[in-house]
């Protein structure tokens, strides 16, 4: 197969694109489309990161039942309990971060005390801080002088072993499954459904004199294997994917389809020849009734200007364009027009010709400045003249390669909309196998509001 099968990915299969697009309806027009799509590669994807929690919240606990050490990470029972109230209970300083597989932390028994009354769970924020975690709604806990499992109300049931001094106790939420699992000495006792909803607090307590327990939040290695874990519960969810069977001559018309729209031809013509013997050819229908000699349309010339834009021809594709398809080049105000210019002017500063970016950008890109739809990438474009560096300014995502795939795939939709047959714009925007993409993030986004909004954040590249 060609060396151009390993770089036909798309950057229109951007989940970001995918996430805010598919609230703008089926009527986007195909301008503005992939305007969003380079003014969404400004913003890193899948960077986010979250609080965790690293110590003890001294300022909600249970006061005078408990002693917490200077470093926030160890709890004390000084006294003996003359009520069933007298819980030493506190809670992490910050909520359990939601957007990942599992959360999970664990607690050392330095001294199981009088009667090895101690417990851990999780809590909601307002939870009484004179009781054990499980004892009221909105908690749950595992309990060492049982080994009984709280969740919501007095009465435990039978769940694992007690925990004594020396003894390691885990606590986690796995968020795929939405349950909560408790661990003993590096193994999992059990879990439970997770019916809490809302932000949650680690929390752990002590009940009888001279109990004492040492928090681990991960400042130091668990004796629990948590990516072993984490590893196991992926290739579950990956084995449930696994099991659904799909004709080969499914996928194949995915990817043939996809080669077609996109004009590459040289690894179409690879791709046929490697999987003639093999693969029955199909042929995937469009909603619109048209099939694949529609999507084949100018399929020479699309993958002309495709390589142009992506070695930075940009003069070259501009003339070609010109002469082959001149509506195009009609309105000078245009979401294409812009992107070929401003692409140009990139490719200008690339070369660090800035003397010739500054003229070109005073006779094209002026045209686009203050128009609402271009000035935001407008000042992106100008402000790399004012970096010695521009790669590594906020604005430098312009001179990566994915920014003249957008052009490249811009001019590609431009292009399939003069197709006279096409009764359907949104039909050019998408191959088949992008708009089954969309599908199954739009699927991932509802699984997890369906969970309260917690669980891993789908990221379609993070995925491929």
């Amino acid at each position: 197969m060609s060396s151009t099968t390993t770089t036909t990915t798309s950057p229109t299969t951007n989940s970001t694109a995918i996430n805010s697009n598919s609230k703008n309806g089926s009527n986007q027009d195909p301008g503005s489309y992939f305007i969003d799509v380079a003014r969404q590669y400004s913003s890193p994807i899948g960077g986010e990161t979250e609080l965790e929690p690293k110590e003890l919240n001294t300022l909600n606990s249970s006061g005078g039942f408990l002693v917490v050490s200077t470093d926030k990470l160890s709890v004390k029972y000084p006294s003996v309990n003359l009520h069933g109230h007298d819980v030493g209970v506190i809670q992490a300083d910050k909520p359990v971060p939601d957007k990942r597989l599992v959360y999970y932390f664990e607690i050392f028994v330095k001294n199981a005390g009088a009667k090895g009354q101690i417990a851990i769970g999780f809590t909601s924020q307002g939870f009484k801080m004179r009781r054990q975690p499980g004892w009221e709604a909105n908690s749950c806990g595992y309990h060492g002088d049982d080994g009984n499992l709280y969740s919501g109300h007095g009465k435990g049931e039978a769940f694992g072993p007690t925990f004594t001094t020396n003894d390691t106790v885990g606590a986690g939420i796995n968020y795929a499954s939405q349950e909560f699992f408790f661990t003993k000495n590096g193994a999992v006792v059990g879990g439970v459904y997770k019916e809490i909803k809302g932000p949650l607090f680690p929390t752990v307590a002590v009940h009888s004199q001279n109990e004492e327990i040492e928090v681990n939040f991960g400042q130091r290695e668990f004796a629990f294997d948590l990516k072993e874990y984490e590893r196991q519960e992926a290739m579950k969810q990956k084995s449930t994917v696994d099991k659904i069977s799909l004709p080969p001559n499914i996928s194949y018309g995915l990817v043939r389809s996809y080669l077609l729209h996109y004009g590459y031809e040289e690894t179409l013509n690879a791709f046929d020849v490697a999987s003639k013997s093999t693969i029955p050819p199909i042929c995937i229908a469009q909603e619109n009734g048209s099939g694949e000699q529609d999507t084949a349309y100018a399929l020479t010339h699309r993958k002309t200007l495709r390589q142009l834009i992506r070695n930075g021809e940009i003069d070259t594709a501009l003339s070609n364009l010109r002469d082959w398809y001149p509506q195009i080049m009609q309105d000078e105000k245009s979401a294409a027009c812009f992107l070929l210019h401003s692409q140009k002017f990139i490719e200008l500063v690339r070369v660090g010709a800035l003397g010739d970016a500054v003229t070109y950008g005073r006779i094209e890109l002026a045209k686009f400045f203050k128009l609402p739809l271009f000035d935001d990438l407008v000042r992106d474009c100008v402000a790399l003249l004012a970096y010695e560096q521009p790669q590594k300014c906020s604005a430098g995502y312009l001179l990566e390669d994915s920014q003249r795939e957008i052009v490249a795939d811009a001019v590609n939709a431009m292009i399939l909309l003069t197709d006279p047959n096409v009764k359907d714009s949104q039909s050019c925007l998408r191959s088949h196998l992008e708009r089954l993409l969309r599908q199954l993030t739009v699927c991932c986004l509802e699984r997890r509001s369906f969970n309260g909004d917690q669980g891993e954040v789908f990221h379609l590249h993070r995925v491929l």
